[in-house]
Parts: structure tokens; sequence; C-alpha cells
């Protein structure tokens, strides 16, 4: 690989990297990724697990990021209906913030300004199945998606793969350097091994480290305007037995969500406050999970206390900083800055974006960056909208079926597996499964049900190469995961390593 010429090379594997790189290995350019940590590791982990509008924005009048996410989401579920798939809303109506009028004027432009095809439309109901505090005894129920995050990341980067991108997982970008109208990347594995690429072009999608990449690897001159914003999530027990979630309004301006989670569960948040640090150390603090905990027990009928969280997890946004006083009012938009001084190599940097648009993202990204690349005969800007991810080439409304599918093919399932797998898998779980008769063919099992079957798929197929990759990331079993069965799943990964290769 060290004297190959790549047209891109991307830092950073989080879902604007992965993104770009699909994007670019669809439309015939070469493309070389690499990632220090695993793939979607920081705060492509870390989101609320939704394809949406952001109904708040519109608050703020960013009424053209809201349109273009609210366009995705239909996109985005049509090529990944595995991963992706629509949720109802609860917005309560609560006496002395936002007026009844003001809210369903902002639910109906949210209804219409994006181009909704399939989505039901918003509603107004009442709330009185108890779940609530009686004040809260009018609401309306709207629609978005619910999207497996890391899942998103890991099948861009197999797609991208499987159009011939290199993806170097655990891999660091040490430096790189412009030299002969060549962008040079020294790189260094997790076992300190180096190497040197070369690329026409560099796009640095390292995430919450952006400035960092600027700074101290490519040492560019490109300001680094960034506002690191800190949202945590806390994971308690099932509050309520009904498939909807809930959209809360706080006294500060702020909203959180209430959404059902991994079956026996119900995912709280988010925060959005100012980070200072390192963002590989973030944490949900004390006082975040005391603030989730009291804003829901504001609106449930039950209060919701510390001591009922069962596991947190939080991310820094590396947003844009466009000077706004508090951290929820910063810009979610993305920002692309070129840096191409005449005779050299240009540099790409990302700041911001949303999971929902990482696709437009992409595209926008190539666009500023294709005129100093070799004109190429692959796919046409845009196709990456109608092309299914891995795993997502059947209707979106035919996921039952595929259940019913794998059940009739691998009788020996208990729907809960089933189902599982075609969640995260799609149509590949068959590759998954392949010829197995019997739950004794899938080899050891590791808990939850998790089997030796499905770890190797992880590790050839998705780059697996650490528990917490498969238990916390490629799906949410950690839930279900007592630590000796993470111990014994670290061992069991270590000895599938070498055997690693490319699907």
């Amino acid at each position: 690989m060290s004297e190959r010429v790549f047209d891109i090379a991307i830092i950073g594997g989080g879902i604007n990297g992965a993104g770009i790189a699909r994007d670019a290995a669809g439309r015939g350019w070469s493309v070389a990724l690499c990632e220090r940590g695993d793939l979607g590791g920081a705060t492509s982990a870390s989101s609320t697990k939704l394809v949406h509008g952001g109904l708040r924005y519109l608050e703020h009048y960013k009424f053209r990021l809201v349109r273009e996410a609210l366009q995705e989401r239909e996109v985005l579920w049509g090529i990944a209906p595995h991963i992706i798939w629509p949720l109802r809303f609860v917005l309560p109506h609560h006496q002395g913030l936002r007026p009844a009028w003001l809210l369903r004027l902002g639910l109906f432009l949210y209804d219409h300004i994006g181009g909704r095809k399939l989505l039901p439309a918003t509603i107004t109901r009442k709330l009185d199945d108890g779940i609530l505090k009686p004040e809260f005894a009018k609401g309306f129920e709207y629609s978005d998606c619910w999207v497996e995050d890391s899942r998103l990341v890991v099948l861009n980067a197999r797609d991208a793969a499987e159009r011939g991108a290199h993806i170097m997982v655990r891999t660091e970008c040490a430096s790189a350097t412009r030299e002969g109208g060549l962008w040079h990347l020294t790189l260094r594995d997790q076992d300190g091994m180096s190497s040197t690429i070369h690329a026409r072009t560099l796009v640095n999608a390292a995430g919450p480290w952006v400035a960092r990449v600027l700074g101290q690897v490519v040492r560019s001159n490109t300001q680094a305007k960034v506002r690191m914003v800190q949202g945590s999530h806390i994971v308690v027990p099932k509050l309520y037995e009904h498939d909807r979630c809930y959209i809360f309004q706080n006294a500060d301006n702020r909203i959180f969500f209430a959404i059902p989670y991994e079956r026996d569960f119900t995912l709280i948040g988010t925060t959005d406050q100012d980070y200072q640090g390192d963002p590989a150390d973030v944490h949900a603090s004390r006082a975040e999970i005391d603030y989730l905990c009291k804003g829901a027990s504001d609106y449930f009928a039950k209060p919701v206390t510390p001591d009922q969280v069962v596991w947190t997890y939080s991310g820094v946004r590396p947003l844009y900083d466009d000077g706004a006083s508090a951290a929820q009012e910063a810009t979610r938009d993305y920002v692309l800055k070129l840096d191409a001084n005449e005779g050299e190599p240009p540099l790409l940097s990302i700041f911001g974006g949303k999971i929902t648009t990482y696709r437009r993202l992409a595209e926008a990204a190539l666009d500023k960056i294709a005129p100093f690349l070799p004109k190429m005969a692959g796919s046409a800007a845009g196709w990456t909208a109608s092309a299914a991810l891995p795993g997502g080439d059947f209707a979106r409304d035919g996921f039952d079926g595929l259940v019913r599918y794998l059940l009739g093919k691998y009788p020996f399932l208990e729907l809960s597996h089933a189902t599982r797998l075609a969640r995260a898998y799609g149509t590949r779980a068959e590759v998954l499964l392949g010829n197995s008769k019997s739950m004794a063919d899938l080899g050891e099992h590791y808990g939850a049900d998790l089997t030796e079957a499905e770890l190797r798929y992880l590790v050839n197929g998705e780059w697996a190469s650490q528990a917490a990759d498969v238990v916390w990331r490629r799906s949410k079993l950690g839930l279900r995961i007592t630590p000796s069965q993470f111990t014994r799943i670290d061992e069991a990964l270590a000895a599938m390593a070498p055997q690693r290769q490319p699907v």
C-alpha cells in the first residue's frame, strides 16, 4: 500500500468519515480511511439514536437545516430499513412554557417543510393513560425515526470497503505533510507499526479531535473554530409499556427525550453543556444524571431516581463555534473549510453536523474536493440516496417478512434472536447464519444470545476486535452481559483476530 497514491485520504471513522468514504468509493475514486479507535466509537455512538429534523431548531430559525434533515428521514429509512424505522413522539403541553398554539404551528411546519410522504402526520391527543402526571392532559403526536447509530457508521464503512476503499481501524495518523503535490501520511497501528500512504486530497473528519488534527498532525493554518458540547444519556428499566416516545420541555428551554430502548429499558437524554478537556475522557456527570432524572420526574407520574440508572453514555459534539451564548443554541449545521493554496494538495476540515444529514454532508464535501481529483466513470453524485446499505436490500415495510424468512430457514432460533439479527444485519443475517441446522452449529455462546458465529462475522466483516466493539456499539448486548462474559468475549476476539479477512 505504501507506493500507491490514493485520490482521497480520510482521518476519522465516525459517521462523516465513513459516509464520505462510501460516497467517494462509489463514484470510482480510490479512498483510504484511518481511524485511531473503533469505527463510530466516539460522538457517532453517543447520539440519541434519532433520524429527525430537530423540532427545536425551528425556534432558532434554522429552517434550511430542519428542511434538509426532514428530507433525509425517509431517504435513510429507504436505504437502511433494518437499522432505521419510524417512531411516534408525544409532546405534552406544559402550562406556563410554550403555548399550545405555538407547538401546533411548529409541528405544522415540521410536517410540511420537509416533503413528508410516508410518515404519518401530527395529531392532537388526550394523555389520560396515567403514565404522565394529571396536569399533562393534552399533547401532540408526530413522526420521526430511530437509527442504530453505530451500525449506520459500520455499514457505511462496510459498503465503502466493498467498493474498494481501504478501511484501517485502530490506526492513527501520526503526521500528514504536503510534498510534491501530494499528502504523505504516516500511520501507526495499535501494535506500534508504522507505514506511509500518499493521497491527492486529505479530509479531516476527526470529530471532536478536528482541532488537534489541524494543529498537531497537519499543522495547518486553518482556524479551528470548534465548540465542544457534551451530551449525556441515562438508561433506566422500562418506564411504560407502549411503543411511543416522549419529548419533554424543560423550564430552561432545553428539551429531552424518553424513548423505549432494547425492549426492557427506557433511554432518557440528552444534556447540552460546554465541555473542556479530552473528548476521550467524557462521561455522564452526577449533575447531568440528576438533571435528567429530575426532568423526567417532572413529567412521569412515578419519579425517576439516580438509583434506577443501569447505564449511562456521553459524547462530545464538535460544533462550529458561531458565537451562540448557550450550548443548546449553537448551530448543529455542518461547516466545511477548504485549505487549498495554489500548487498544494487540498485539505478539507469538517465541523459540526448531525447524524441525520451525514449523507448530504458527504455529497457537499465531495463537491468541494472534486475539482482536485481525476474525472471518474463511477456512479454519479447522489447515488447514495437510493443504493441500499449492506443488509438493507428489502422493502422498508418488509421487516416482519424478513424475520419470518429467518425463522423458516433457521427454525431453531427464538423469535427474539431472529428479530435482533434481522435488525442488526438485515438480509446479511443469512450470511452470518450460513448453513447452520441447530444452535450448536453457531458455536460457543457468550451470554445473552451472542454466539461464536456472530462474533466471527463481526471480526471478519465489521472490524470488531474488542468486547466493547461488539456489546456496546455493534449491539447493545452489554445491558445483558456479565463481567465474566465480557472477559470471555475479549479472549475469543483475541483468538480470532489473526484470522481476520475482509468479507
